[in-house]
């Protein structure tokens, strides 16, 4: 069983940056993905950064290219997000995910994730 865990959220101001934490225990495959997604209420949830576990290539969505960095601490069993510049357009509630397919194409797709973290809270404020 995989077990995921954010931390980091919290309330910053236009331009301000924060760094998300995603704790991982348990198992994961090696040639697998790491993900950030984030979700408005109402709304679908909505892809933000994807990690290569095997090759360490990352992908971001067009919004967020630029201020937001994706990475992991195999040390620490610890994925990332380090979001600067942000906006209020940044307001969400950030999920990690973990699944066992490598990158590839789908790598956007939620359905396709096999675990999931309870989500930290982002607000910014204008």
């Amino acid at each position: 069983q995989v077990n995921l865990v954010e931390s980091g959220g919290g309330l910053a101001r236009t331009g301000g940056s924060l760094r998300l934490s995603c704790e991982v225990s348990g198992r994961i495959d090696s040639g697998g993905t790491m993900a950030w997604f984030r979700q408005i209420p109402g709304k679908e949830r909505e892809f933000v950064a994807a990690f290569s576990l095997r090759y360490g290539s990352v992908r971001y969505s067009d919004s967020v290219r630029g201020r937001f960095t994706i990475s992991t601490d195999n040390a620490k069993n610890t994925l990332y997000l380090q979001m600067n510049y942000l906006k209020p357009a940044d307001t969400a509630a950030y999920f990690c995910a973990t699944r066992s397919a490598s990158l590839g194409n789908t790598y956007a797709s939620e359905p396709s994730y096999d675990y999931w973290g309870q989500g930290t809270q982002v607000t910014v404020s204008s």
